[in-house]
């Protein structure tokens, strides 16, 4: 109700609109009560509403309010130079900022007819795949965390900390922000930064197998994530759900493969695909895609081509458009867009994995108790920045 109505791609962006109060949906029934949440949240997160009925301690349904941190992105890239809307959508999402970064560079090289070196498609293979190492990592700490088992967020937490190290040590910064441009990469990676990533695929693969093991056999932690949270296969298929929300629940999708792109095409890698669809199953999926990504970045760096790392950008003869679909570490992220006779973005949207995903998070809740809420929100650990736009 804040924004107006407009077409997702009319010739301009819906500007703000009087505020205006928003009806929450009404939930009848004996003895219930609604428990409100946010928009602002305990500890560094961003504001997002929901709104619980419940009846004694189980949810009855969930109401999510969205749109606290919508920044105008679309508005912005308007007239932006390639340059600088590339940096735009490197920070639509910052946990996704590698993922966002290639989206936009493959629809730009799509629509200017560009193909980048080979060794810099190798460079943005790597960099998604530390990026998916380190949000996994966190995401299954954090998920235990919400649990109360909070060694396994310790020792996660160090996981993480080490690829963060590792990315920046290869390539000059912890996020890799602003390293994959239109035409390649900002930065090589050198000798030194190669050992790093050695390093910490070696650690990695010494120390995470101990924690799986942990997870695994704790049973007061087992009696706290099977069968909470669960997403019907259905409704996974019906709304599209990508990356492990959509593969816990039966639906086995993944860009890198279909529709595909390089050099994922040469590369060995398994999609984990589970039927249960509860909290403990999206576990299971970042588990068995660490354990891909760790196989993904030996591969990579055993094969990285020699050569430079990018291409000018040739100007447009007459206006371009380009899309590109690209898998994040939540699923996949759509760039479309159109380039001005001038060189310049007229337009360009954006589409996160999460949009597909929060509808989904109020279903899965439904006859769980409150306190399972934060377990089932971490496990789906939608982008609040990526939805809001």
């Amino acid at each position: 109700g804040q924004w107006g109505i407009s077409h997702p791609l009319a010739a301009r962006p819906g500007g703000p609109a009087a505020a205006s109060s928003y009806p929450f949906l009404a939930a009848e029934g004996e003895s219930l009560h609604q428990i409100p949440v946010g928009p602002v949240h305990a500890g560094i997160i961003e504001p997002g509403h929901f709104r619980f009925t419940a009846g004694g301690e189980t949810v009855v349904r969930l109401e999510e309010r969205l749109g606290y941190v919508h920044k105008g992105i679309e508005a912005l890239m308007q007239g932006a130079s390639i340059d600088r809307a590339a940096k735009l959508a490197g920070r639509t999402s910052g946990d996704s900022t590698v993922a966002y970064s290639l989206a936009f560079a493959h629809a730009v090289e799509a629509a200017l007819g560009i193909t980048p070196p080979a060794r810099a498609i190798w460079l943005r293979a790597l960099m998604a795949e530390l990026e998916r190492l380190a949000n996994h990592l966190g995401d299954i700490g954090a998920i235990c965390n919400d649990a109360a088992f909070a060694i396994m967020h310790a020792h996660c937490g160090v996981l993480r900390e080490r690829v963060l190290r590792a990315a920046d040590a290869a390539f000059g910064h912890r996020l890799m922000r602003d390293r994959i441009l239109p035409g390649g990469t900002a930065s090589d990676l050198s000798e030194a930064g190669t050992d790093a990533i050695r390093s910490l695929v070696a650690e990695i693969r010494r120390r995470f197998p101990h924690l799986v093991e942990l997870y695994d056999n704790t049973a007061s932690l087992q009696d706290r994530t099977v069968a909470t949270g669960r997403l019907k296969g259905e409704l996974a298929r019906q709304y599209a759900a990508g990356g492990y929300v959509g593969r816990a629940s039966g639906r086995d999708f993944d860009a890198r493969r279909s529709p595909g792109y390089a050099p994922y095409d040469e590369l060995a890698f398994d999609v984990p695909v589970l039927q249960e669809g509860d909290v403990n199953a999206r576990v299971w999926i970042r588990v068995r895609e660490v354990e891909q990504s760790l196989s993904l970045v030996e591969q990579i760096l055993g094969r990285l081509p020699a050569g430079p790392i990018s291409v000018d950008l040739a100007a447009p003869e007459g206006p371009r458009e380009g899309m590109a679909l690209v898998e994040g570490f939540r699923g996949d992220i759509l760039v479309w867009l159109r380039i001005g006779a001038d060189g310049l973005i007229e337009r360009c949207h954006l589409r996160d994995p999460s949009w597909f995903q929060w509808p989904l998070l109020e279903p899965a809740i439904e006859g769980n108790i409150v306190a399972d809420f934060p377990l089932c929100n971490k496990s789906f650990n939608c982008s609040y920045s990526g939805h809001d736009l």
